[in-house]
């Protein structure tokens, strides 16, 4: 009786921790979005420089980059 209810309590927080690591892959796809559409608005809030391209072009990949982790950690948990 009390090792079904420790296996239904594991079973359960398990699937809990996968609810909260999914999140956090949904977070980290949804933070790479802003990153992609926003380059530019962001590069002019954040830097003054003039040579804003290059920054911009770095945020589009870094808004990739993270998109790109952020559903491998969706699909892999």
């Amino acid at each position: 009786m009390w090792v079904q209810a420790y296996k239904d309590c594991g079973q359960k927080g398990c699937n809990m921790l996968q609810i909260i690591v999914k999140l956090i892959g949904v977070i980290i796809i949804l933070v790479g979005v802003v990153f992609i559409y926003d380059a530019r608005i962001l590069t002019k809030k954040l830097f003054g420089f003039g040579d804003q391209n290059e920054a911009t072009s770095g945020f589009k990949i870094l808004g990739a980059m993270l998109s790109i982790v952020g559903g491998l950690i969706i699909y892999l948990s």
